[in-house]
């Protein structure tokens, strides 16, 4: 609905701080947030997944984490216990089994006695539940049993001969999503040589006792039936028909088939290490690849070099101790720093002293920036990409930098936009030379797919049949790479800006990729006038990249569907002024309002907003009233709620992005404003 304040109705009512004001203050925040090496950087927050699985590989490997490590580790748990005694799937979820059967493990191996606080809540818990720890999802029955806590016979089989399978197949690993195959090429290893643990004679039976109930008394093929209220995706009919005739194959495999089969993951699994640096894809999979290497025998400095590299997912602070985040996000969250920075330039003739030394600052602050993003870039493909089926990599940036070598469409958007931009506004700032451009265009043009649409670290291999054989149960739409709203909007204003650049030939092929793309937008634009968001909380995010992208592409702000895309934000803002919007609707796939406005959301929608009805509409000026009173004092904002999501379940709290949209929000206001007069 429109919003309909009223003066007095707010907190910050009668004290809030100009869109000018407040435009400062957020800058003056944001700059001093800026790291040594010139990226900014927020954690992405998710759960205890990682580090709980990060403490099972240390204690299967023989690898002694010192007093002070478990005490940090053992704070991380302490200060996420939900309210129930366990721990859940993202920052605002209930308890989960999965999440919470590891962290038990794990808190357990860090030392902790059994009857702990934590330990005896985790366990009473779990005892609750009418299967134990038996009903976690597959994911989580294979890490019980390499901690040789759970029979193999119960799980879900993953024979590693599905990867000696003709890549010319439609059903071959290879046509996976990157994240998917990766994980499960080291989960097929494990699984083929049946991989189990250690932990001891009596913490195996105490863990035992603790995880499961009734449970162990069921026959195997029930126990791998089970489903627990982590499942979002139960197993389609045909999955488990399969399931059933692989558990009959996995009785007796033929030997030799097995052993090239597990060669051919071993492979796999050295060919992933050495072309990221032992970082993995991501620390989900580095982990698995941790364990892949100690049991296939590799020696002890190859196993502690692995283990090592995981030092890069690492936070540690005296507040929450140390925990693993799925990702790291220098080059994404310096990108939006940049764009944010940059939305509204200075005005000499009105500039006082002290904005002339904020200005300055900015100046040098954005030269910075853009040094750390061009010399993030890959600029080599990956050696030997066969083995594993990499797409080129060339050209391309990451989320993090450019150390795991794993590019992304999206990223490297945004990467591109942004040095362009500081290289029209701040003198001498580092930019690309011609050929790092061209290697950016090649990168992004062979993310396109057939549809228009772009994907993310690849283009699309396989069909979206295969989402019916999702094995994972608590995500969805983790089978294969797709076209996404976001990456396709971002793809489209980097492309609009190097088509600029480009040569006659370039030029050529770069149009025809915007105007497809352009065309997979407007083709893919909800009935409402919203656009569907795979990485980001949700309408009003997928709608924010689609208007940009549109915009980029040329569409004018007067073309009917972004005019009716402006009528859906404004249909959809709260009575308040700001916008919020509930993480809820990913996994349902609709619009849901958040109970309070959010100002990462509230950003979102006017940036969306001032590229159609510019900066003078009713909504758009609600909007900057409700960000300038919801701003603290020191030029930040409380953001309160998950703004990013994957696999659709995944919710993250992408902790950088409260310093950046809404700053660009207000720049880009102010700067509409100056150019309306």
């Amino acid at each position: 609905m429109r919003a309909t304040h009223t003066p007095g109705d707010s907190p910050g009512a009668g004290r809030a701080p100009s869109p000018d004001q407040a435009h400062r203050k957020a800058i003056e925040r944001l700059l001093s947030l800026q790291e040594q090496s010139g990226c900014w950087e927020g954690e992405m927050v998710w759960n205890t997944m990682i580090l709980s699985q990060y403490v099972i590989v240390c204690r299967l490997v023989g690898h002694d984490l010192p007093e002070r490590t478990r005490a940090a580790m053992t704070l991380h748990y302490r200060t996420t216990l939900t309210p129930a005694g366990g721990w859940g799937l993202h920052p605002e979820s209930d308890t989960s089994p999965y999440c919470t059967a590891l962290a038990h493990v794990a808190l357990r191996l860090l030392g902790n006695h059994r009857d702990d606080p934590l330990c005896a809540r985790s366990a009473a818990w779990l005892r609750s539940r009418p299967a134990g720890a038996g009903s976690v999802p597959t994911w989580g029955r294979l890490w019980l049993a390499f901690a040789g806590l759970y029979d193999y016979r119960a799980v879900n089989p993953l024979p590693p001969e599905l990867f000696l399978l003709p890549r010319r197949l439609p059903f071959h690993p290879d046509r996976l999503y990157c994240h998917t195959r990766t994980i499960y090429q080291a989960m097929a290893y494990l699984y083929g040589i049946r991989f189990s643990g250690d932990l001891g004679h009596s913490l195996t039976a105490e863990l035992r006792e603790d995880l499961f109930g009734q449970e162990r008394r069921l026959p195997f093929r029930t126990r791998r039936r089970l489903l627990g209220t982590d499942t979002v995706v139960p197993p389609h009919p045909l999955l488990r028909a399969a399931f059933d005739a692989l558990a009959l194959y996995e009785r007796r495999p033929p030997r030799r088939t097995r052993e090239r089969a597990l060669a051919r993951c071993l492979d796999r699994v050295t060919h992933e290490q050495e072309a990221t640096h032992h970082l993995g894809l991501s620390p989900v999979s580095s982990l698995l690849n941790v364990l892949v290497l100690h049991a296939s025998g590799a020696g002890p400095a190859d196993v502690d070099r692995a283990l090592k590299a995981l030092d890069h997912w690492r936070w540690e602070d005296p507040e929450r101790g140390i925990r693993y985040a799925g990702a790291r996000t220098q080059t994404w969250d310096t990108a939006f720093a940049v764009e944010a920075l940059l939305a509204h330039r200075p005005d000499a003739d009105t500039d006082t002293d002290a904005h002339a030394d904020t200005d300055a600052h900015a100046d040098v602050a954005l030269r910075r920036a853009c040094a750390y993003l061009r010399d993030a870039q890959v600029t080599e493909d990956v050696p030997r990409p066969e083995v594993t089926a990499r797409a080129p990599a060339a050209g391309g940036w990451c989320v993090s930098d450019s150390a795991h070598r794993w590019p992304v469409s999206d990223c490297t958007a945004e990467a591109v936009s942004a040095l362009l931009h500081t290289a029209t506004h701040v003198p001498d700032a580092p930019a690309p030379d011609e050929r790092r451009l061209r290697q950016a265009v090649a990168f992004l043009l062979h993310r396109q797919n057939r549809d228009g649409g772009f994907g993310s670290y690849e283009p699309r291999r396989g069909s979206r049949l295969l989402e019916a054989a999702n094995p994972a149960e608590m995500f969805s739409h983790c089978m294969v790479e797709d076209s996404y709203t976001e990456c396709t909007g971002s793809a489209l204003v980097a492309l609009a800006e190097l088509r600029r650049q480009a040569g006659q030939t370039h030029r050529e092929a770069v149009s025809r990729a915007i105007r497809r793309g352009a065309r997979f937008l407007l083709r893919t634009q909800c009935a409402d006038g919203s656009w569907r968001a795979a990485w980001g909380v949700n309408r009003v995010y997928g709608t924010l990249f689609a208007v940009r992208g549109l915009r980029a592409a040329g569409l004018a702000p007067t073309h009917p569907r972004l005019k009716r895309s402006a009528a859906w934000l404004e249909s959809v803002q709260r009575g308040d002024g700001g916008w919020g919007e509930h993480h809820r609707g990913c996994a349902e796939d609709r619009y849901v309002e958040h109970p309070e406005s959010q100002p990462v959301t509230t950003a979102w929608a006017l940036l969306a907003l001032l590229q159609i009805t510019g900066p003078d509409s009713a909504s758009v000026r609600e909007g900057v009233r409700w960000l300038c009173e919801r701003q603290g004092e020191d030029g930040s904002w409380h953001q309160g709620a998950v703004t990013g999501v994957f696999f659709g379940t995944a919710m993250l709290d992408y902790r950088r992005y409260a310093d950046c949209f809404p700053l660009w929000a207000l720049g880009a206001h102010l700067a509409a404003r100056r150019r309306t007069g």
